[in-house]
């Protein structure tokens, strides 16, 4: 019973540690989320400059995997290019050598959890505050608590279970001196780190047990631990951009790269860089802290494999280029932007779904481009191909809202901000209109398919002409919308939409009127006229929707014309 009990306290403790770091680096990056978004987007213009950023990030939020899969989801939100990526991740993996240090400094020879409980005191105030900064600084001050305190926990525990005792059973049966238990430990530093998902995590046990002088577990062994967790901090990245657009995926397989790549080349000249590391630091360092061994070694490793192959970014990104290539078509019928496992905090999930909000416009009016055409079209079987394209285009809008609307409500579901949550509305809103647009559209494919089946008589050459011309009409409307979607919406912006809104709404009028005095008069048969007002009341519910879109940007009300508020889809 007592294995048990110390088995679920060593487990524990861990589950403490890991929450502490999440909880820790959440709340810095609520913080500062806008500010390390502008780092990133300012400061990668070059690779070293790239480098530079990914240290600081890392360093910052004590979390490699985090700022990876911040990189992954900005290529893939096509905010950073894939060379830029590469630099990036290259010093993200430098920053998280920070955590060692600072585990080795003071993690176990200072009892901090004595120290982290009165922490808790003075954040608790900050976590109940209803400003959302001293909240996000409350986290953080509540995460760095509970890491040190799971740490704290985790030595206790193992301490208990007598882990020494046991690793040093394991161990008694492994060959000392062979080149293969080096690879061995390699291989198992990078299975723990793929299931924990945290290397600080395995890098905080691997110093831990380092430190107890477990015979078997010595320098050796402890670095190449060390490298096995460089390489499975990298599945985080990967699991993150399975979902995500070939750019994405290329920059999480160069990071996987350029971390196996560190491994081989360290694993060649391993013993001697053991030594020459250990020489450095009992001679620069004064040798005090055996602890610091390790962590000299694990920012060598991060340093050497950067200056080795910051030179090389170009060739990189052709590489990964050539494994991944963009296929044909690639992603034509999918989300571009968003992804539902993508790691990403709540800012940046709801920039991708911006821009994915911006394809849906824009796939909106490329749907209306096919009018036009099929207006004109007399051949039947190109304008049954044509209606059918747009048919299929109208299932893909039907499809792109119900997969974005899913996205932002799984981003919902996390700590927002009242201007995140406001945001969100908007764009919910502003997708439900789009998706009616998308219904609209093939309204307007069905009714010529309906006069084309149904009736016999032509549409006149003015009927044509005016239709046409409200066409033209619903494309700079659409113009217009998408001008505005991305940007914060103003009054002249909504006034210019507006304004042809009105010459739509008023066109529409007119061609009415005009069709009752034609029909009366005899120019063309009533089944003719219904079909041809059909076609233009269409279009008016159309730039209605197109309306509702722009509206939706600014949080307005729909406060003009008679076309409906919500989508028909």
């Amino acid at each position: 019973m007592e294995l048990i009990i110390n088995i679920f306290s060593l487990v524990g403790s861990l589950a403490l540690f890991l929450f502490g770091m999440k909880t820790m680096s959440e709340g810095l990056e609520k913080f500062a989320g806008d500010r390390l978004r502008s780092i990133l987007a300012a400061m990668t213009k070059n690779r070293v400059m790239g480098v530079l950023t990914g240290i600081l990030i890392t360093a910052l939020i004590q979390s490699s995997s985090a700022t990876t899969v911040m990189v992954v989801s900005f290529v893939n939100a096509g905010l950073m290019t894939l060379a830029q990526s590469i630099g990036v991740i290259m010093g993200a993996n430098i920053g998280t050598t920070v955590t060692a240090w600072i585990i080795s400094a003071v993690g176990f020879k200072v009892n901090i959890a004595a120290f982290a409980i009165p922490l808790l005191a003075i954040g608790m105030p900050l976590i109940f505050s209803g400003k959302g900064n001293r909240k996000s600084i409350g986290e953080f001050i509540f995460g760095f608590s509970f890491l040190f305190m799971g740490l704290s926990f985790l030595q206790d525990a193992a301490t208990e279970m007598n882990i020494g005792d046991m690793v040093a059973g394991m161990l008694a049966h492994v060959p000392q001196d062979s080149f293969f238990t080096i690879i061995l430990f390699v291989i198992v530093g990078a299975l723990v780190t793929m299931i924990v998902q945290a290397s600080a995590a395995t890098m905080a046990i691997t110093l831990m047990l380092f430190g107890m002088n477990i015979p078997g577990f010595g320098f050796e062994q402890a670095a190449a631990l060390a490298m096995g967790q460089n390489i499975g901090t990298t599945i985080t990245a990967f699991m993150a951009s399975l979902t995500a657009n070939t750019q994405a995926r290329r920059a999480a397989l160069a990071h996987m790269f350029f971390n196996v790549f560190g491994v081989v080349v360290f694993l060649i000249v391993f013993y001697p860089a053991c030594d020459a590391v250990s020489w450095v630091v009992e001679n620069c360092l004064g040798g005090g802290n055996d602890l610091f061994k390790l962590s000299a070694f694990h920012t060598a490793f991060n340093i050497i494999n950067t200056l080795l192959l910051i030179g090389f970014v170009k060739q990189i990104e052709m590489l990964v280029c050539r494994v991944l290539p963009m296929k044909a078509q690639d992603e034509d019928y999918r989300l571009r932007f968003i992804s539902g496992g993508l790691l990403s905090t709540a800012e940046l999930s709801i920039m991708e779904a911006q821009k994915e909000i911006h394809s849906f416009a824009e796939r909106c009016q490329r749907m209306a481009g096919f009018v036009p055409t099929l207006l004109e079209t007399k051949d039947e079987m190109e304008f049954n191909k044509l209606f059918a394209r747009i048919e299929k285009y109208e299932n893909i809008t039907d499809s792109m809202e119900m997969e974005i609307a899913s996205y932002l409500n799984k981003v919902s579901e996390g700590h927002l901000s009242d201007a995140s949550k406001t945001q969100i509305q908007k764009m919910l809103r502003q997708i439900s209109e789009l998706e009616s647009i998308g219904d609209s559209v093939y309204n307007l494919g069905r009714t010529l398919n309906r006069h084309r089946m149904h009736c016999q008589e032509s549409f006149t050459a003015d009927q044509m002409q005016h239709m046409k011309t409200m066409l033209q009409l619903v494309d700079a409307a659409l113009t217009e919308m998408l001008k505005r979607i991305d940007l914060p919406t103003t009054k002249n912006g909504v006034k210019v939409s507006l304004n042809i809104e009105h010459e739509i709404n008023n066109y529409r009028t007119q061609l009415k009127n005009q069709n009752l005095h034609d029909v009366n008069a005899g120019l063309y048969d009533y089944q003719l006229g219904v079909f041809y007002v059909d076609f233009i009341s269409e279009c008016e519910k159309l730039g209605d929707y197109v309306m509702n879109v722009v509206q939706a940007g600014k949080g307005l009300n729909n406060d003009f014309g008679d076309g409906p508020i919500n989508g028909q889809g």
